[in-house]
């Protein structure tokens, strides 16, 4: 009786062998595929323009519109509406069906709001429950807490110091407990954090592990990281100062599938000293901020992609973009001699060495730009940025729909070399 049984088991096996090798191969092939890779856009009220081109707009998961005001949820009746630059429902209908709709609050100079909101538990309390009635009213699918920054190093750092504000890094802590709270744990909860390293003041190995298990994903700044407050030359969104930001998030305990690398769809400029043109990196600038008051001296700049170049900077911009480099790390930047400027910018190419060089090393979860309609209106930033996301993706380069990874003289900027 047992053998035969025994022959009849072994029996069934062979017949269902090549049923069971297929499930093999399948679950095989589910596991080899590409793993999903967060694409956000920020969507701005400075330049609320999306793309027509639907190609452009594939990949992406997540739309954050920036900004709502951080001190209108201050606020104990809820108000009939909430001051923002579009609808959500006008968002979605450009979007794919399955792409998220965030709600960017704060944003950089708006802090009041969260300082008044952090302080109690009444009032994280009450800030919390008028975010949840925010979300419901607008029909958003979450919000992303933009609070620059918690603990001090914001635009006022000269008048008011840091240690006045270290009681916000707790306070921060218990601001995103109480709003995890009151929208649920279905809701998505992003925040936007600094890129460079002197403004992690509330972000250490204490407190970023119970940050990051509060929150769906944490948007790294990486851009911006030389500003008004240095004095010395840098790029401000260079390869290896942005894979060294991501890097400081890690080892303090940040998941890297929770990390978004952030690019920056804009130009900035910074006044020098003379430099040495050959060794521009580190070389002394002007007096980029009062030393008092902190307040921009004019010396230093930005505009994105879709602004006109402003007239004066016309002739050093186009020395830039004809004479501009790439550095030992993919970096690009030029120092216009005549002017002794300052050129830092992200092209097509650092676009694509950033992901293979950031995002692919540290098994980041994805990437964010700021923004989209900074970038129009032929989005040549952003359909770099797409076909490397792909090539991230699925391991290989898709061929360009236009010139590969290229910077066209037909683009916003005349006259610009294909680099």
């Amino acid at each position: 009786m047992f053998f035969s049984q025994a022959r009849a088991a072994f029996s069934w096996s062979l017949a269902f062998l090549p049923l069971l090798l297929a499930f093999s191969m399948l679950s095989m092939a589910e596991s080899s595929s590409p793993s999903p890779l967060r694409f956000i856009t920020y969507l701005t009220g400075q330049h609320n323009i999306v793309p027509t081109d639907a190609s452009l707009l594939n990949e992406v998961t997540h739309v954050i519109l920036a900004f709502m005001p951080s001190n209108v949820f201050n606020v104990d009746d809820t108000p009939a509406a909430f001051p923002l630059f579009t609808s959500v429902d006008d968002v979605r209908r450009k979007f794919r069906p399955e792409t998220k709709v965030l709600i960017a609050i704060g944003g950089w100079g708006d802090s009041q709001g969260f300082e008044d909101a952090a302080r109690s538990a009444a009032s994280r309390h009450r800030w919390s429950r008028q975010v949840r009635a925010m979300l419901e009213i607008t029909g958003a699918d979450g919000v992303d807490v933009d609070w620059e920054f918690p603990g001090g190093n914001r635009d006022d750092y000269k008048l008011i110091p840091n240690h006045e504000r270290e009681w916000e890094i707790e306070a921060f802590i218990l601001l995103l407990r109480e709003l995890r709270a009151a929208i649920g744990p279905t809701v998505t909860m992003t925040i936007a954090v600094p890129g460079s390293e002197r403004d992690l003041l509330a972000f250490t190995p204490a407190t970023l592990p119970r940050i990051a298990e509060l929150v769906d994903f944490i948007n790294v700044m990486s851009y911006d990281m030389m500003n008004r407050r240095d004095v010395a030359v840098s790029h401000h969104s260079g390869v290896a100062a942005t894979r060294d930001a991501l890097g400081r998030y890690l080892d303090r305990g940040a998941p890297a599938s929770k990390l978004n690398m952030g690019l920056g769809y804009f130009v900035k400029w910074f006044m020098t000293r003379p430099c040495d043109p050959l060794r521009p990196l580190g070389c002394s600038t002007q007096l980029l901020e009062d030393p008092e008051t902190g307040a921009d001296t004019g010396k230093t700049g930005a505009f994105s992609w879709h602004d006109e170049t402003p007239p004066e900077l016309v002739s050093s911009f186009a020395r830039a973009r004809a004479g501009g480099r790439y550095f030992e790390d993919g970096s690009f930047g030029y120092w216009d001699a005549e002017e002794q400027r300052w050129w830092s910018f992200d092209t097509p190419r650092v676009v694509a060495r950033k992901l293979s060089d950031v995002v692919t090393p540290l098994g980041l979860g994805g990437i964010f730009v700021w923004g989209l309609g900074e970038d129009g209106p032929e989005f040549t930033t952003l359909t770099a940025t797409v076909e490397a996301a792909i090539h991230t993706r699925h391991g290989q380069q898709p061929e360009s729909r236009r010139k590969q990874l290229a910077y066209t003289a037909d683009s916003r900027h005349r006259d610009a070399p294909a680099w």
